[in-house]
């Protein structure tokens, strides 16, 4: 299809069509959306020639998308690096000016590439892209669903060209090369607008940059769709419907936290309801809902930005995260005047949550009357739904099984992924969250009251209680994930209290 040539990749990505021959003067393009008459004006543009439109299958759409740009960003980086090393350029990477990477970053190829680096990602479900420079090689990672994939490396030789690039989109400063920065990008994809967050950092090499994609229509904000089974969704209807309280939600960074706070905020949504957020940052907008962003450098830290949402009249507060002593404070004695209160922490499970509080100075008989249930989650990969096969249970993950455990695997037999086009032949795709949820018992807050170890509290718990580890082995045994994802996400989870 020789006639794809003359539309770049970029735009054909971006606007999901493929022009494949000529009706007369016209040129034929297929689509995966022939009312798309936007993308079809587009290309029409672009081509400088009249075009017709041409509705196809999805599958048909993938097979002549992939057969026409077939190009990669790393075929596109090697045509425009020559395919060889530029020793000088490597070794002199300081000496560059910055005029000289303001007019290499604009050139159209470059952009093209940067642009093509990007549309991959979001097409791959990545949640972050990772351009880390070395010194002979410059990386390309991607993080799907938790793990980094790393990618075919584009030319050294292009390592300042895309690193300008990339800080031009994000309105950084070009000719700062020794001190960290952060921008913002937006743009859209596929018909929905995407943000990224980017990072620069500089290393040995050169700076390192992440950017982090926030695809607000790609995260589903239902608990029970994150992998939140029936009991622990009732319990966190439970917390939701109360009128006052503190409900916390803990777990290491990357967790999903932050999600399943907004999954249920979503859920508690009512326009009679004030519902206020400060956060650090604001990572999806909610409609109908205040969203705070902390502002550390005009003084609006998470302790002073709950001040102030306290002379707002809420109803529900969401607190991104409770980092020290006085926003712990501030948040109970708002829980405590009547409102609602949601928050996260960084403990390995659910019981720690109280001792961290204690720890940082809260009055145990304060803590006891106003904290109402701890949700503590760790996130793990799918198998596949495609190519999810089953197989005996590894011998090597046997012996860490209890008894009980092993007994749930009918036959010895758990679901592994074989590997398909569909998931990268990894096996795996999306992810689902592993949870242990506390409900407050009158036997827990007279624990707490009286400032015992989270080993004495976890004896006080409901006798429904699941841990994160058994939780995620009912997955397991469901075919939902693995007995090996389930492992390693909860490896640390019972620490400082009884495992089971």
């Amino acid at each position: 299809m020789a006639i794809a040539g003359q539309l770049p990749a970029e735009h054909a990505i971006r606007r999901r069509v493929v022009p494949y021959g000529m009706d007369g003067r016209r040129v034929l393009v297929a689509m995966a959306d022939a009312t798309d008459i936007a993308a079809a004006d587009e290309v029409s543009v672009a081509m400088g020639k009249p075009v017709a439109r041409v509705g196809t299958t999805p599958q048909v759409f993938a097979d002549m998308m992939r057969s026409a740009y077939g190009t990669t960003a790393a075929q596109m980086g090697e045509r425009l690096g020559g395919g060889g090393e530029s020793d000088d350029l490597v070794s002199n990477l300081e000496a560059i000016e910055a005029d000289d990477l303001h007019r290499m970053a604009e050139q159209p190829s470059l952009i093209n590439l940067v642009n093509l680096l990007i549309l991959e990602a979001i097409r791959a479900r990545a949640s972050d892209v990772h351009v880390e420079p070395f010194e002979k090689k410059l990386s390309v990672k991607y993080r799907v669903d938790g793990m980094l994939v790393e990618q075919p490396s584009p030319p050294k030789q292009l390592q300042p060209a895309i690193t300008s690039r990339i800080k031009i989109m994000s309105g950084m400063n070009i000719a700062e090369r020794y001190a960290p920065q952060d921008g913002h990008i937006s743009l859209r994809f596929e018909g929905r607008k995407i943000d990224i967050r980017v990072s620069t950092v500089p290393t040995l090499y050169g700076e390192s940059v992440v950017m982090r994609i926030l695809d607000k229509e790609a995260v589903t904000l239902d608990l029970e769709t994150l992998g939140m089974r029936a009991s622990d969704r009732d319990g966190m209807q439970k917390l939701i419907d109360l009128p006052h309280g503190m409900v916390l939600v803990t777990g290491p960074t990357g967790s999903g936290k932050t999600t399943t706070l907004y999954a249920a905020l979503t859920k508690l949504y009512d326009p009679s309801l004030k519902i206020i957020t400060i956060e650090d940052p604001v990572e999806y907008e909610l409609a109908g809902i205040n969203q705070i962003p902390v502002n550390p450098k005009r003084g609006l830290s998470f302790a002073d930005g709950l001040r102030s949402i306290l002379r707002q009249d809420p109803d529900v507060i969401m607190v991104g995260e409770i980092r020290d002593a006085e926003t712990a404070e501030i948040s109970v004695r708002a829980a405590l005047t009547g409102h609602l209160l949601f928050s996260t922490l960084h403990t390995n499970n659910a019981i720690s949550a109280a001792s961290r509080l204690l720890d940082m100075g809260i009055e145990p008989f304060l803590l006891s009357s106003v904290l109402e249930g701890v949700l503590a989650q760790r996130l793990g990969r799918r198998v596949c739904k495609y190519c999810k096969a089953q197989v005996p249970v590894a011998e090597e993950v046997t012996h860490r099984l209890t008894p009980k455990e092993r007994a749930m695997f009918a036959g010895n037999m758990c679901v592994r992924g074989r590997g398909c086009d569909k998931c990268g032949n990894q096996g795996m795709r999306g992810r689902l969250g592993f949870y242990e949820l506390v409900l407050m018992t009158p036997s827990l807050r007279q624990s707490i009251a009286r400032r015992e170890n989270a080993m004495e509290m976890a004896k006080h718990t409901l006798p429904s209680f699941v841990t994160m580890r058994r939780d995620g082995i009912i997955k397991a045994a469901e075919g939902i994930t693995t007995i090996e994802e389930v492992l390693r996400a909860t490896q640390d989870a019972d620490e400082g209290v009884n495992a089971e």
